[in-house]
């Protein structure tokens, strides 16, 4: 199969983008991701403390316009990535979709990516509406919210070519998310199935995360070039993974095996006065 160069037409924005000093500026603050996370765990928890002598915030005007500008950012994103993977795909075939750099050398997804980088330390603003509104903080919110941070910025340094398929899901999971986000935020009312839709997009985007990074570790054992280090194939994997074992789970509780609604305290409360005996 003959090589078709990708011949998207780039903005000039995207065409004038520095990579160059974007690398050398993630290279010089490797560090910046660690810190980042520290600080957000602080945040949120210390947060939570606060929180629990205060009164809950709405906040759905300022959590309408967060979500819905992470929803244009990932929408543009996901058009602007995706065409790429299809036309590596079509021409170049599956191997080198997953172990081929071509994503970080045209100006279109070279700009993209940066921007995806850069977006996993904006997006640990999410959990401060959570607590702020006093909403359930789950394990799996925070922990997914910390690993991808970390695991993008030391990928993005070592230039890790599955970051191709990772980015391209991100963005297109994203885009469903963060819409449905801004448009509950501004009391739009959306059927209750979008909700699971989502949550099977993410269960799916681990599946093939998995899959990834069992197709580039058999590629290498075999010899094939692709542009991975074991160690990072390792990571991701475990990361994929527990990402896949604890959104089943938040599945299988949301979704097929909810917990009995808790009676309120109200309720409760003229209950136990129709229990107490009379006196006598």
């Amino acid at each position: 199969m003959d090589t078709v160069p990708f011949n998207a037409t780039a903005f000039p924005f995207e065409k004038n983008f520095d990579n160059v000093r974007m690398m050398d500026f993630v290279k010089n603050n490797k560090m910046l991701s660690v810190w980042s996370s520290v600080a957000y765990v602080v945040v949120i928890f210390g947060g939570r403390w606060v929180m629990e002598r205060k009164e809950k915030f709405g906040l759905n005007p300022a959590l309408a316009l967060w979500s819905g500008m992470l929803a244009i950012f990932s929408v543009l994103g996901t058009v602007r990535m995706w065409p790429e993977i299809f036309h590596v795909i079509r021409y170049e075939g599956f191997y080198s979709s997953v172990c081929s750099l071509g994503f970080m050398e045209h100006p279109v997804t070279r700009f993209w990516t940066a921007l995806f980088i850069l977006s996993k330390i904006i997006e640990l603003g999410d959990t401060v509406f959570i607590v702020l509104r006093k909403q359930p903080l789950i394990f799996l919110h925070w922990y997914h919210h910390i690993t991808v941070l970390l695991y993008t910025w030391f990928s993005y340094i070592e230039r890790a070519a599955p970051g191709r398929w990772f980015i391209c899901m991100n963005f297109g999971v994203h885009a469903v998310m963060y819409t449905y986000y801004a448009l509950r935020a501004m009391k739009i009312r959306v059927p209750n199935q979008v909700r699971m839709i989502i949550t099977m997009l993410q269960l799916s985007q681990m599946i093939v995360g998995c899959f990834v990074n069992f197709y580039v570790y058999s590629a290498k054992s075999q010899g094939k070039h692709c542009n991975i280090s074991f160690e990072n194939i390792y990571y991701s994997f475990l990361m994929y993974f527990s990402y896949f074992m604890l959104f089943a789970k938040f599945f299988y509780e949301s979704y097929i095996n909810p917990p009995q609604r808790s009676v309120s305290i109200d309720a409760e409360k003229r209950a136990a006065r129709l229990s107490k005996p009379k006196a006598s």
